[in-house]
């Protein structure tokens, strides 16, 4: 079944543990764990040295909280965006956390269309 005919339920359910390894990957930075569930596509803008300047430039997306829970899905086309209120250990109000996520084979992968996944929405 692809993941755009799924509930928002089933939905979450795959989405959970991506989202719980992008985040425990990205606070720890390591790049093989942050990469395991991106798309081929995906991977060819993501080289370790683009994912090593963005950690080193951004305090935010090595600094985010563990547990947060999707809000919603949104579907578009051929695939599904994960919304997340997404917090961090050291920097104060919420942001916005997107997954985007696609079939690739029978898998689902992250996807390029994901653009940044975290975005400042409240101080």
């Amino acid at each position: 079944m692809s993941i755009i005919d799924k509930s928002d339920e089933e939905i979450i359910k795959v989405a959970e543990p991506i989202w719980a390894n992008l985040v425990r990957s990205s606070n720890i930075k390591d790049y093989g764990s942050f990469t395991k569930d991106l798309s081929s596509q995906m991977l060819y803008g993501a080289n370790e040295v683009e994912l090593g300047k963005q950690w080193a430039n951004n305090e935010l997306i090595s600094t985010l909280s563990e547990g947060c829970k999707a809000f919603g899905c949104i579907r578009r086309g051929l695939y599904v965006t994960i919304l997340y209120k997404q917090t961090s250990t050291k920097i104060p109000g919420e942001f916005l956390g997107r997954l985007v996520l696609g079939d690739e084979g029978d898998q689902i992968k992250i996807d390029t269309r994901s653009g940044e996944y975290i975005e400042r929405v409240k101080t």
